[in-house]
C-alpha cells in the first residue's frame, strides 16, 4: 500500500498523466466538473454517532504544550495504544519477519492489504481459514484498506513504485498491460496482475471481502487521483469518494460483525475540500476517520496539511493517518493529534540496509566502516540482533545474501519503532510534548 518519503501516497505524483477511463498516457487527466454541494443522506445522518461495545476509544490525557494525545482503541482482539505505529502485512504476512516480533516490539495493530488477499488465497479462503486472525495465529487488533489504493496505483504513472512491484509478482504478459482498465461510478474495472483476470472492485464488494477477511477496522472504498490535476477533477474525484464511502458504509451497517469502519478524508491539498469532506464524513455514523489522499509532495507540504487538518477532525473520535509513518514524520504527526500511522517503510528501508537507532540515528550496515565492527546496532535495544550479534554479523550476513539479515534488520526497526512509541506517549503523559 505506500511509499516515497516513508509512502507514495506523500508523493503522488509529478504530473497530471494518467491511463485507462481517464485516458491514455499522452492525455490529461480530466473530468466533468460538478457541483461539490452534496449532503450527507439524511438517513444516515439520523443514525449518529454509533455506541458499539465491541469498540470504543478513550482519551487518556491531553498534552498541554500540543495537540497530542494519548488514548486506547479498544477493540474485540485487544487494545491498541495510540499514539501507535502500525505495522504492513501485506498479504497477512511482514516480509521476513514472524508476527509475534510485533508483541514483542509493544505493537499492537497490523495492517493487511485487501486488494492482495483477494487476488491470494481470496477473501472466501481467508473466511474459510477462519478469518484473518485464525489464518495469521496472530488474535491482536487488525486493519485492512479498501483496496483501492493498489487498483488505482495500477493506472496511474505517479505511483509507478507500486505498479512496478505488483507486476513484478507474476512474470507474464500482464506485467507489460496497463492493469487499471475503467473507473465508473460502479466501480473500478481491473485486471489481476497474477492472471490477467478482470475483476471490478466497488464499495460493495470492497466491504464484502473485508467482511470475509474479518480484520477490527476496515476502510470504504475511496478513488485516489494523482497529485497535480485540475481543480475541477479533483472536485469531481472528492465527491465520487464521499458516495463510494456511502455506499461502503451501508453494506457495512447492514452487518456489522463487530468490525469498526474509518471514513477516509480526502481532498488532496486542497483546504476548502479537506474541510468540506471532514464536515461530510463526521455526518455520518463511521467509527473513527482516516486520512487519505494525496498529502503533498514532501513533508514540508505534508505538515502544513496536517497543521490545518488536525484541529478540523473529531476529537472523540481515533484518526490514523493512511501510509506514513517514516520516523522523519511521527513526531510532527503526534504533536498534532495523530493516533496512528502505517507504512511499509520501516521493514522496507530495514531490508535495504537501513537500521534506526536512538543514539546514532540511521546507520547503513551495508557501509564497509561495519565489516569488523563488534558493537550491537544500539545499546539502547534488546531486539534479537542489538542483544546477541554484531554489526559486523549482520554485515556479513547481507554480503552472503542471507536472508537472515533481513529478518534481523526488520526485526530491529519494528523494535525501534515499538520503543520510540512508548517513550512518546510517556512524554506526552509527562506534558513534554
Amino acid at each position: 500500500m505506500r511509499r516515497a518519503l516513508a509512502s507514495s501516497r506523500l508523493a503522488l505524483g509529478a504530473g497530471r498523466r494518467t491511463r485507462g477511463r481517464w485516458g491514455d498516457s499522452s492525455r490529461p487527466w480530466t473530468r466533468r466538473a460538478s457541483s461539490f454541494g452534496e449532503t450527507p443522506p439524511d438517513d444516515l445522518r439520523r443514525l449518529g454517532r454509533p455506541e458499539r461495545d465491541f469498540f470504543r476509544f478513550d482519551v487518556i490525557h491531553e498534552s498541554k504544550r500540543s495537540r497530542a494525545r494519548v488514548g486506547e482503541i479498544r477493540t474485540p482482539h485487544g487494545v491498541v495504544r495510540t499514539p501507535g505505529f502500525v505495522s504492513v502485512g501485506t498479504n497477512a504476512a511482514l516480509k521476513a519477519v514472524h508476527h509475534e516480533t510485533l508483541d514483542a516490539a509493544g505493537l499492537d495493530l497490523m495492517f493487511a492489504n485487501t486488494y492482495h488477499l483477494m487476488l491470494q488465497p481470496g477473501a472466501e479462503t481467508v473466511e474459510a481459514l477462519g478469518g484473518v486472525h485464525e489464518m495469521m495465529g496472530r488474535r491482536r487488533p487488525t486493519i485492512t484498506d479498501s483496496g483501492g489504493f493498489q487498483v488505482f496505483s495500477l493506472g496511474t504513472p505517479e505511483r509507478r513504485s507500486e505498479a512496478k512491484e505488483l507486476k513484478s509478482r507474476n512474470p507474464t504478459k500482464h506485467r507489460r498491460e496497463n492493469l487499471l482498465l475503467e473507473v465508473s461510478e460502479e466501480g473500478a474495472m481491473f485486471r489481476s496482475y497474477r492472471d490477467g483476470t478482470k475483476m471490478t472492485l466497488t464499495p460493495e464488494s470492497s466491504v464484502a471481502a473485508q467482511k470475509a477477511i474479518g480484520a477490527d477496522i476496515i476502510i470504504p472504498l475511496d478513488e485516489l487521483p494523482p497529485y497535480d490535476i485540475d481543480d475541477n477533477a479533483l472536485r469531481e474525484s472528492v465527491a465520487r469518494s464521499h458516495r463510494w464511502m456511502t455506499r461502503s458504509l451501508r453494506a457495512h451497517l447492514s452487518d456489522v460483525r463487530q468490525q469498526a469502519m474509518y471514513g477516509v478524508v480526502h481532498g488532496g491539498v486542497d483546504r476548502d475540500l479537506r474541510r468540506a469532506s471532514v464536515e461530510y464524513l463526521s455526518a455520518l455514523p463511521f467509527d473513527g476517520m482516516a486520512i487519505g489522499g494525496s498529502l503533498g509532495r514532501d513533508s514540508t507540504e505534508l505538515g502544513s496539511l496536517l497543521e490545518f487538518l488536525m484541529p478540523l477532525m473529531p476529537k472523540d473520535m481515533p484518526n490514523h493517518l493512511l501510509g506514513i509513518s517514516d520516523v522523519e514524520n511521527v513526531d510532527r504527526a503526534v504533536m498534532l493529534g495523530v493516533d496512528t500511522f502505517d507504512s511499509a517503510y520501516t521493514t522496507q528501508v530495514a531490508r535495504h540496509g537501513t537500521l534506526f537507532t536512538h543514539s546514532r540515528g540511521r546507520i547503513n550496515f551495508r557501509r564497509a566502516e561495519f565489516r569488523r565492527s563488534r558493537e550491537p546496532a544500539c545499546h539502547e535495544c534488546d531486539c534479537t540482533l542489538c542483544s546477541k550479534h554484531s554489526l559486523g554479523y549482520l554485515h556479513h550476513l547481507d554480503r552472503a545474501n542471507e536472508p537472515l539479515a533481513w529478518t534481523l534488520a526488520s526485526e530491529h526497526n519494528l523494535f525501534y519503532m515499538g520503543q520510540k512509541m512508548a517513550r512518546v506517549r510517556e512524554r506526552i503523559l509527562n506534558d513534554e510534548i
